[in-house]
């Protein structure tokens, strides 16, 4: 595999920027696999690249990752306001859709190259992502209609509810991962996530009646999607094809936190008891 690679177009470009950047510089993009990065005797040949940053970028990368989902959740609480109270468009609904569409597919792909370089998170909530994509996909392509006015108000406004307990997910958030990482009880590479983890116990459970609340509008949004189904003008594959990623989305969402909170709770009591 590494010999396949010497002589492509992208390991000349790694080549060519790791001998313009020292190793320790900090804007020194990608490591690489050894000093050497040779085989055999032919010194010549260029090195094997290795898709993980460099520790300054790494932090950089996650810092610009943070400030993309803070920025976007405060354009989509916008923009779903605007098209709830103040436009009704089918236009400017698909311009919302299509920017949760490009959100989703961006965070997943930040994600993705957080994760390999050390950043942890949990697997539904990297799922999650991909599941709010296709559904953002699917209302992106429902055509308007009875069924698409009927729904398009309580999707938008759920939209707007999800944008604020994100906002106030990442605004706490943030204060709490820092707090965590200067005890030394948390790492560098940990991020702010739309759910709840463990180690948002303390400080951080005045959250979860918000979290709730919002994981049991994703159930309802399902179950007026599916009693739209049965509806006599109902035509549209876009109905079924959205309650399903929305009952998806309550499950996961719903279990996942409530296995913290159980795992959590059961951790307090044997500490009692040891105690």
């Amino acid at each position: 595999m590494c010999s396949a690679l010497r002589n492509t177009p992208k390991a000349r470009f790694f080549l060519s920027v790791s001998q313009r950047f020292p190793a320790e510089h900090p804007f020194y993009p990608f490591t690489f696999y050894s000093q050497v990065g040779w085989e055999g005797t032919n010194f010549q040949q260029p090195p094997c690249p290795k898709a993980v940053l460099v520790l300054p970028c790494r932090f950089a990368y996650k810092d610009e990752y943070e400030k993309f989902k803070l920025y976007l959740t405060i354009i989509l609480l916008i923009v779903s306001f605007s098209c709830r109270f103040l436009l009704n468009s089918r236009v400017t609904d698909a311009v919302f859709n299509f920017l949760l569409v490009w959100y989703y597919c961006t965070l997943t792909i930040r994600e993705s190259i957080l994760i390999n370089n050390g950043s942890k998170i949990k697997g539904w909530w990297v799922f999650h992502h991909y599941i709010s994509t296709f559904l953002s996909g699917v209302m992106l392509t429902w055509p308007d209609g009875l069924m698409y006015q009927m729904f398009r108000n309580q999707f938008l406004s759920f939209s707007m509810y999800q944008s604020f307990v994100q906002f106030l997910q990442y605004y706490y958030q943030s204060g709490c991962l820092y707090r965590l990482r200067a005890l030394g009880e948390r790492h560098n590479m940990d991020l702010t996530v739309e759910g709840f983890q463990s180690w948002m116990w303390r400080g951080l459970t005045f959250l979860l009646p918000f979290l709730f609340f919002g994981q049991f509008w994703q159930l309802y949004n399902a179950i007026t999607l599916f009693r739209m189904i049965q509806h006599p003008e109902c035509k549209e594959w876009q109905v079924l094809m959205c309650g399903i990623p929305f009952f998806i989305l309550f499950l996961g969402n719903f279990f996942t936190t409530l296995r913290v909170v159980h795992q959590k709770i059961q951790n307090k009591n044997q500490d009692t008891k040891e105690n």
